[in-house]
């Protein structure tokens, strides 16, 4: 066989290790995200009853679109506290009522989207409905946005009340007219959840659970939401009334950052 001339050679070893180059390449953007340790389930396989609206992974939310790291709409959670979670479920069903989760387990690469929303003071389209009293500036200060958020722990969970049955809500139009989070029931966003006083992720005082403006029923489906989670181990955040945290947690010190997907929880051990 002749040999190939010094240029080809070269042309020819230089093409090889591009090849090689753009083969590693490929296989690093395919690499699968990371995958949640022991200890976390899926809401459904452990209570099929409790019903799910997952506003990250739709554009009905303060940021006004998808959320990065919500790749299905699911409530994932480390088991306790999805176990802890089904006996309040089976109590509130004796009394007409069912949860509904918002959200749950929630990636960091989430919760860096926020950050980074927040740092944008252009960006104000969901201003009228999530944060109209509220200027943006103050999101960071007043607590409203975190760089670390307990939901990526995985005990941790936004939720409400629902009237059973049930009835169909419709789903979110981008660009629809917004109306404010605390407008009385009958005049903000259409949800199947009981009067809370306002809706869910409004970034307002009178979202904070025992807000003394918050009378009548309303009070009184925020405490029964409170009481019947608080005696299983669960305790609210005094500041939304819609956030509770399961103790002890499982994972009291790591945040997660894998996506919310059923594959997350494929363990390959």
């Amino acid at each position: 066989m002749r040999r190939l001339p010094i240029a080809v050679r070269g042309l020819v070893t230089a093409l090889a290790a591009l090849l090689a180059v753009t083969a590693a390449s490929a296989t690093a953007r395919a690499k699968p995200g990371p995958k949640a340790p022991e200890g976390f389930v899926a809401l459904r396989t452990v209570d099929r009853t409790i019903i799910q609206e997952i506003r990250y992974f739709t554009p009905h939310n303060f940021v006004g679109d998808r959320i990065a790291g919500y790749q299905q709409p699911l409530c994932i959670l480390t088991e306790p506290a999805a176990q802890a979670l089904h006996k309040a479920q089976v109590k509130l069903l004796r009394r007409g009522y069912s949860l509904k989760v918002y959200d749950c387990y929630r990636p960091q690469r989430a919760v860096d989207h926020f950050v980074r929303w927040a740092e944008d003071l252009n960006d104000e389209a969901m201003k009228g409905e999530f944060y109209p009293r509220v200027d943006k500036t103050r999101l960071f200060e007043d607590g409203y946005i975190a760089e670390k958020s307990g939901h990526s722990r995985g005990s941790t969970l936004d939720l409400t009340l629902v009237r059973l049955p049930a009835k169909p809500t419709r789903p979110y139009v981008p660009g629809e007219t917004l109306v404010p989070c605390y407008a009385p029931q009958t005049q903000r966003f259409p949800d199947n959840s009981v009067d809370m006083g306002t809706g869910y992720d409004c970034f307002d005082t009178l979202s904070h659970t025992l807000d003394p403006r918050i009378q009548g029923q309303q009070r009184a489906n925020r405490l029964l939401l409170k009481d019947t989670l608080e005696d299983l181990g669960f305790v609210n955040l005094r500041e939304e009334w819609w956030h509770f945290t399961y103790k002890p947690e499982l994972y009291p010190d790591t945040y997660f950052d894998f996506p919310v997907s059923k594959k997350s929880l494929t363990s390959s051990h």
